[in-house]
């Protein structure tokens, strides 16, 4: 390697540890290198990474002080303190699944098991020097967001012979096609490359140009061979993610996303749209889960925001208001003030007062204090002329509705809506259809959902079938994970079928019983459901077997 480019490196070595910081000193010197600058936390390195540009980044991801090398990267990367051109390792000692899955998704120039030798380590710096020194004009452009010029000076570069670097140019040459959004030429493209080699790169462009080119199938084909292969299988499961939301198949999209946020969880837009499609699917529990850890891995990162707490307080409330197990909606309750006081302990000095009410207002619902919940709603702003956050102006709509003031709700979310239109950026394109969901469902039902179960139940136990089998259709429409609304429905349905002499609405008992299967259910329910099971086979029915419309067996 040129010595030049070794002496003139500037090298930032993020460590915490000041025996390893040490090591690290002694080693890069002993390799030649001397203009070399050391942080011992995030906030250092961000810092230096501000006033200098540095070719080489070596990080531990192990700092304890606020942001963890993973969090520090991130925002580097986001808030573009280092270009393209400037070298990053990460170095860990901890090995986990989870971890290593979650650094290789930002990419990084390479990973280093602790403990390592300085041959490792000189492996590794000269082989990243020396590519980013070749290739810096690209970079650079790359950078400048010159997807044009960076596409023509790699295209050059591949056309000298002996050239040492033809597949990271040609990994760039199509990520600057998906870039341009010319989806044609970066599938021949993709596909040429993987004529030659099967590069993991390509299979992934390749799949990425045909979604743009809205080829669903052929990419839908690839990506379930992909994931069959480890090294293939989490990029697989975020991409089926997102073409089950283009495709509106948010079931199938919930699925694919839980499974890749198991193995990278530190992924906070995956995140995001996971909590978005558990909404849509009237998943609160899993939209709770996913909330709270949003608000454990954004804590000191580039997301960490007062609304991450107060979606985690929102995503407890909507959880505990369609569940009836009284121990889990203390557990929620006590969890939500921990939330709230994360949040005043986190930023001090943020004006959320007015959500902060409308959570309390609601916690009050929760609790059956609906005189203390209208009373706080009440002496709120009526101002909602100008949203200034789509997530609290929801949660206020939504304890309007509960509390009764069923026109002030819609209202609000008329306007939400409308917000949410001409703002695009503010909230993705499932969020704003679940937002029109909610509108629907609470113009429809008035009732909140612990009020629509207890009247079913009550309606049911009067014989009053007919009012009780509404109810609990009602019901099942805003909960239908719930089993307990499940099994009162499927038996609602067998004893309405009977006492009228109608024909037994198949299509959703199949929906009652499809959830009851998958359902641990306590003693007293199991039995119910298998006297309803025998009393469809006496009717003829077996419910495992019913067909929906459209589908064949």
């Amino acid at each position: 390697m040129p010595a030049k480019i070794f002496s003139n490196a500037k090298i930032l070595i993020v460590e915490e540890q000041p025996l390893a910081q040490s090591y690290m000193k002694q080693s890069l010197e002993k390799l030649g290198f001397r203009q070399l600058r050391f942080a011992e936390h995030a906030n250092s390195a961000k810092e230096q990474c501000t006033s200098e540009q540095f070719d080489l980044i070596v990080c531990s991801f192990n700092l304890s002080k606020h942001q963890d090398g993973y969090q520090l990267y991130e925002e580097l990367r986001v808030k573009r303190l280092i270009k393209n051109s400037t070298g990053f390792i990460f170095i860990s000692a901890e090995t986990s699944g989870s971890l290593v899955h979650s650094v290789l998704e930002l990419q990084p120039d390479d990973f280093l098991v602790k403990p390592f030798t300085i041959y490792d380590l000189k492996t590794r710096i000269e082989r990243i020097l020396l590519r980013k020194n070749n290739l810096q004009t690209i970079y650079n452009f790359i950078d400048d967001g010159n997807d044009s010029k960076a596409l023509k000076a790699i295209n050059s570069a591949l056309d000298k012979k002996g050239n040492a670097y033809s597949a990271i140019l040609l990994r760039l040459k199509g990520d600057a096609l998906l870039r341009l959004k010319r989806a044609d030429t970066a599938k021949a493209f993709f596909k040429s490359v993987l004529d030659i080699q099967k590069f993991t790169w390509a299979k992934v462009g390749l799949v990425e140009a045909l979604i743009a080119n809205n080829e669903h199938i052929l990419a839908q084909r690839m990506l379930k061979t992909m994931l069959l292969r480890h090294e293939t299988r989490l990029v697989a499961l975020d991409l089926l993610g997102k073409l089950e939301i283009k495709l509106n198949q948010f079931e199938l999209a919930q699925s694919f996303l839980s499974q890749a946020v198991d193995i990278a969880p530190r992924n906070i837009e995956r995140q995001k749209s996971l909590s978005h499609v558990s909404l849509i699917n009237h998943d609160y529990e899993k939209n709770y889960l996913t909330q709270k850890d949003i608000a454990n891995f954004a804590k000191h990162s580039i997301h960490d925001h007062p609304d991450v707490y107060l979606n985690a307080v929102r995503a407890g409330i909507d959880f505990a208001l369609t569940t009836d197990q009284s121990d889990q909606i203390q557990r929620i309750s006590r969890q939500t003030n921990k939330y709230l006081a994360d949040l005043k302990s986190q930023f001090p000095n943020s004006h959320n007062q007015a959500q902060i009410d409308v959570l309390n207002a609601r916690l009050h619902y929760l609790k059956d204090e609906h005189q203390k919940a209208k009373m706080l709603i009440e002496q709120l702003d009526d101002d909602d002329s100008h949203i200034r956050s789509v997530d609290g102006a929801l949660d206020k709509a939504k304890a309007f509705h509960e509390l009764g003031f069923y026109h002030k709700a819609q209202s609000l979310f008329n306007q939400i809506i409308s917000h949410c239109e001409r703002h695009p950026t503010v909230s993705d394109a499932v969020y704003l259809r679940y937002i029109q969901q909610q509108q629907s469902e609470r113009r429809d039902i008035k009732m909140g959902p612990k009020e629509l179960n207890n009247h079913a139940v009550t309606q049911f136990n009067r014989g009053q079938l007919n009012t009780a089998l509404e109810a609990f259709t009602q019901a099942f429409r805003v909960m239908p994970r719930n089993p307990s609304i499940a099994l009162n429905l499927l038996q609602c349905l067998f004893d309405s079928s009977k006492q009228n002499g109608q024909t037994l609405n198949l299509m959703m008992a199949k929906k009652c019983y499809v959830l009851l299967s998958a359902t641990t259910l306590d003693n007293e329910q199991q039995q119910r459901f298998n006297k309803l099971v025998q009393q469809a086979t006496s009717m003829g029915l077996t419910l495992a077997n019913l067909e929906e419309p459209g589908k064949t067996k």
